[in-house]
């Protein structure tokens, strides 16, 4: 019944893999918690079931925004369920997660990833010029970890590189001169070029890149930037959302270069610091320059 299901998010839904193991992994902790192990017990399942397990959920240290994620997971299987008459009446339907507490993204300072040492950071031959490339792909562009990952030869051209977003969704994003020609240097390395493979980002083995890899090069470069408690490629794509918004960008553009589904979630970048909103107050602002 799972694997159904699992079947259903990769080749209807066309989930990330990531989105598709994390799927799996609530199903299943929710099912084992209910001993449901057929589709007959499935039906005899209520509302009242989810929620016992949200309070187990809670009682074991789980935040708010997590259990409310895992609940997502449920409803989309118990849709699907229902859809294939597996099930009559959605549970969830009198469900509602816990009030989901706000935070914001939080990102490293411009002054911070833009310093001159930059540079310095990374160490001499090839996993130097690969992990820099990471790096700055990840801040001058904003893409996902996925994305990175998955980026081919044939996705570079010159200054644009294609990306295929969540539901295979292509978007074209524009990088800069020198990102296209770090680029090019690094494709024409020797460990490059004697890997002779499509995807642009390797291993020192020359073998395609894996989540736990970027993830610990990211980590390691950004604890030497910033002092920020998460240092996660995706602390890099809030970083880019909030620097392009802090230098002028329009929402509905930087929704298009994210790759974002809905303008809503582009607009949780909204959230310039003070000494931002206190810099526009004072240009815009005709008495503003007032001591």
């Amino acid at each position: 019944m799972v694997e159904q299901f699992i079947i259903y998010l990769n080749t209807e839904k066309r989930v990330s893999e990531h989105t598709s193991t994390a799927y799996e992994k609530d199903v299943k902790s929710f099912l084992e918690f209910v001993a449901v192990d057929n589709e007959e017990d499935l039906k005899e399942l209520t509302y009242q079931n989810i929620r016992a397990w949200i309070v187990e959920l809670i009682n074991n240290n789980h935040s708010n925004r997590t259990v409310n994620r895992k609940l997502s997971s449920l409803r989309t299987f118990f849709k699907w369920a229902q859809k294939n008459h597996i099930i009559e009446v959605d549970p969830m339907l009198k469900v509602r997660g816990p009030k989901q507490e706000k935070r914001l993204p939080e990102f490293v300072k411009q002054e911070e990833i833009e310093t001159e040492d930059l540079n310095k950071l990374f160490p001499d031959g090839f996993s130097g010029l690969r992990d820099r490339l990471i790096i700055e792909v990840f801040y001058q562009t904003g893409i996902r970890l996925s994305e990175l990952i998955n980026l081919k030869q044939v996705d570079f051209d010159n200054e644009k590189i294609k990306v295929l977003g969540k539901r295979n969704k292509e978007r074209i994003i524009p990088i800069t001169t020198a990102l296209s020609d770090q680029i090019k240097d690094y494709l024409i390395s020797p460990v490059y070029q004697g890997a002779n493979i499509e995807y642009i980002f390797i291993t020192d083995k020359g073998n395609k890149l894996y989540p736990k890899f970027v993830y610990r090069k990211v980590n390691y470069y950004l604890s030497l930037l910033t002092n920020l408690s998460k240092r996660s490629p995706h602390v890099l794509r809030h970083t880019f959302a909030t620097h392009m918004l802090n230098n002028g960008a329009g929402l509905e553009t930087l929704k298009e270069i994210l790759g974002h589904a809905n303008l809503s979630a582009t607009q949780v970048y909204t959230h310039n610091s003070f000494d931002q909103i206190s810099k526009i107050y004072k240009q815009s602002h005709p008495r503003g320059g007032e001591e």
